[in-house]
């Protein structure tokens, strides 16, 4: 199975966490969230910010789209796709794992 395929198998009872050498942290200087890999930055969006903020390695990506989903007041369906989109697409980047 291919990585891509892997990870867009991924169920909901994955907990997705930074790959090594990743570090997601606030910038005082530019006074926004950024995420750090090797040879790479990142400057998420508003709603990937808040996403990324939940990557803890604890929490299952089901629990990171309840409370969002709740959070925001958005049907979690919409909220599903939103979240295991952006997160497929780091994984494909080597950014986070699931």
């Amino acid at each position: 199975m291919t990585e891509a395929l892997a990870t867009e198998a991924v169920g909901e009872a994955a907990v997705p966490r930074f790959a090594r050498g990743v570090k997601f942290r606030f910038d005082e200087t530019r006074q926004s969230w950024m995420v750090l890999a090797p040879e790479r930055l990142f400057l998420p969006d508003e709603a990937a910010t808040e996403i990324l903020k939940l990557v803890d390695g604890q929490r299952s990506l089901g629990a990171i789209i309840d409370d969002l989903a709740t959070r925001f007041d958005v049907p979690r369906g919409e909220m599903a796709g939103d979240v295991g989109g952006m997160l497929r697409d780091l994984a494909e980047k080597g950014v986070v794992l699931l």
